[in-house]
């Protein structure tokens, strides 16, 4: 009876190894059997759970095309209206097409649903080429052969990173990488830096995009720059947005609405006094907005009398007389005289045009 009891435990541990190993033997004899039902099991696994959304939500099946088109009829964020009560989500279209009417400058206030919007687009078309239905009226959808993003704002600090080199180092793959065939989403490029800086970097980009042979990509480009809505009709392909908020006294009223043309104004005040800064401070901030606003016309008005008195002088339709004005007799070409001979009229934006004058202007007074 003693063996027999102290025996039991070691008679167990063996007798289940041997049937495990009888198991793992005829296991592996199936093992393909077993894998092919495995993979066939994932796949309508995965073509259910798009199916259940797409019933469920009212997705509709778009049309894949291949000549870059990207047309999407009262498209929705498949995510963002899950979070919304039924019905309060407002739907966008869209229409673009690589190479005619490829880029959207969209422009309006924070909070306004800028981001939403083009995140809304790169969904729609991921969607589209996993062979899912899409949260939208009607689609016509070309394929991509990659979505790039340069959304938000992060930093590395340990790899000695700031927030805008990050942002200028996914910018720089962006454009290295990108093909005719890619769909770029880009929220507020050059924003990590200073004014003038970001709206340099920002304006060179949308050239690049738009002017590289090897790109003319379909790109959604989000901005607080309004001066980049006069690209509009100087590049071939852009196309101004905006979205619609309509103001009731000081504040404002987000009516989610993609539609054509620029905004003029990003209604940072009103925003933050939706965020909850003290009134104190809201107020004291309108005061400095509407100083720097008269200082600004001040220095334009100033700037343009001087041009016109320059050019009133006799002889100033002669070519010279205005660098003379600028510069004292018999004292050789001025720093100013020389930049303007170096200039080629024919290839500078009028951006750039003001941006010089108004250097040269500073440089004379100088």
């Amino acid at each position: 009876m003693e063996n027999t009891i102290m025996g039991a435990e070691d008679k167990s541990i063996r007798l289940e190894y041997r049937l495990f190993a009888e198991i793992r033997e005829q296991t592996a004899a199936q093992v393909s059997r077993i894998q092919n039902v495995a993979g066939i099991l994932a796949a309508l696994d995965a073509l259910y759970s798009l199916a259940r959304v797409s019933y469920a939500n009212g997705y509709v099946r778009p049309e894949i095309r291949e000549d870059g088109v990207l047309q999407i009829l009262d498209g929705r964020h498949p995510v963002v209206e899950k979070a919304l009560p039924h019905g309060l989500f407002v739907p966008n279209d869209t229409d673009m097409k690589t190479g005619e009417d490829h880029f959207m400058i969209i422009t309006g206030p924070n909070m306004a649903g800028k981001s939403t919007y083009m995140r809304q687009v790169a969904l729609i078309v991921l969607l589209a080429q996993i062979g899912c239905f899409v949260p939208a009226r009607k689609a016509k959808i070309g394929l991509v052969d990659r979505i790039f993003t340069r959304v938000g704002a992060s930093d590395d600090l340990a790899s000695g990173q700031s927030t805008f080199m990050v942002e200028m180092s996914e910018v720089a793959n962006i454009l290295n990488n990108a093909t005719s065939n890619s769909l770029l989403i880009l929220d507020e490029i050059g924003r990590g830096t200073s004014t003038f800086d970001g709206l340099s970097i920002a304006y060179a980009v949308v050239e690049h995009i738009c002017e590289e042979p090897s790109l003319k990509s379909k790109t959604l480009f989000a901005t607080h720059y309004h001066e980049l809505t006069e690209l509009e009709g100087s590049l071939p392909g852009v196309k101004n947005y905006r979205v619609a908020v309509k103001e009731q006294g000081d504040d404002i009223l987000f009516l989610r609405k993609i539609v054509r043309g620029g905004a003029d104004r990003s209604f940072g005040i009103q925003v933050a006094r939706l965020a909850g800064l003290p009134d104190a401070v809201v107020e004291r901030a309108k005061k400095i907005l509407k100083r720097l606003e008269e200082d600004d016309r001040i220095h334009q008005s100033r700037a343009e009398e001087e041009i016109a008195s320059t050019c009133d002088k006799p002889g100033g339709d002669e070519p010279g007389n205005s660098i003379q004005a600028l510069n004292p007799p018999d004292s050789g070409p001025s720093e100013v005289e020389r930049e303007l001979r170096s200039l080629d009229i024919n290839h500078i934006t009028p951006m750039e045009a003001m941006d010089i004058l108004y250097r040269l202007v500073r440089k004379a007074k100088m």
